[in-house]
């Protein structure tokens, strides 16, 4: 080991904490989302199912609560980031597409591994206060950028200008409810059935208002007048 830098075998001891990290990362993703999930699991069984001790977990994180915190962080930027890249592809292309073209991004991205499914919507809820306030700043961001989405459309003159923030939460809920359903087995359907489907809603949704601001045509009368 050399003393000026800390390595041993080729490694620092920097890349050798990166490395633990990423090991009891990877044992809270297996217990969290395919085990017995996180109330039902300790610090002794994560070291355990890590190959690590106690004292190497607590060297890298607080407690079991900050394992799951630092996998919904993961799980929800891994996720945006591909949307993010699909939205970039599409730049091109109208709202009712790029709509579209997000929705199968964000459902192909969270699906993909039923384990980080299990973690946002399901292990993350009623923890507490810390992670509530984490689970709904995350939830904001994906609200936020629908209404960017709307407002470049609203500017494209493409749907009325308005407050969609409402509309915009309220479809985030059905997302999360939809999906979790969906891969729990309650109903089957293909994944472009859910991408339609979630489109529709949000595509209804930002139009619904639109349509009922929109002025009544006068009815005639039989004689004319």
């Amino acid at each position: 080991m050399g003393t000026a830098t800390g390595t041993y075998g080729g490694r620092s001891a920097q890349e050798r904490r990166a490395e633990r990290r990423e090991r009891f990362l990877a044992a809270g993703l297996e217990l969290f989302g395919a085990g017995p999930g996180y109330r039902a699991s300790s610090v002794t069984a994560l070291c355990e199912a890590a190959g690590l001790s106690t004292r190497q977990f607590y060297e890298e994180f607080r407690n079991l609560e900050d394992v799951l915190a630092r996998l919904h962080l993961r799980v929800n930027d891994l996720t945006e980031q591909e949307v993010v890249r699909a939205l970039a592809d599409a730049a091109a292309d109208g709202f009712a597409q790029r709509v579209t073209v997000v929705l199968r991004a964000y459902v192909t991205a969270v699906t993909r591994d039923p384990r980080r499914l299990r973690i946002t919507f399901v292990e993350i809820v009623g923890v507490s206060a810390a992670l509530e306030r984490q689970r709904l700043l995350r939830r904001a961001r994906w609200v936020e950028l629908i209404l960017a989405e709307a407002a470049a459309a609203a500017a494209r003159g493409e749907i009325a200008p308005r407050d969609h923030r409402i509309a915009a939460t309220a479809f985030i809920g059905a997302v999360n409810g939809l999906l979790h359903d969906w891969t729990a087995g309650q109903f089957e359907a293909t994944l472009d059935q859910v991408v339609d489907e979630l489109a529709g809603l949000l595509l209804g949704a930002v139009r619904l208002r639109e349509r009922r601001a929109a002025p009544a045509a006068p009815t005639a009368s039989p004689n004319g007048r």
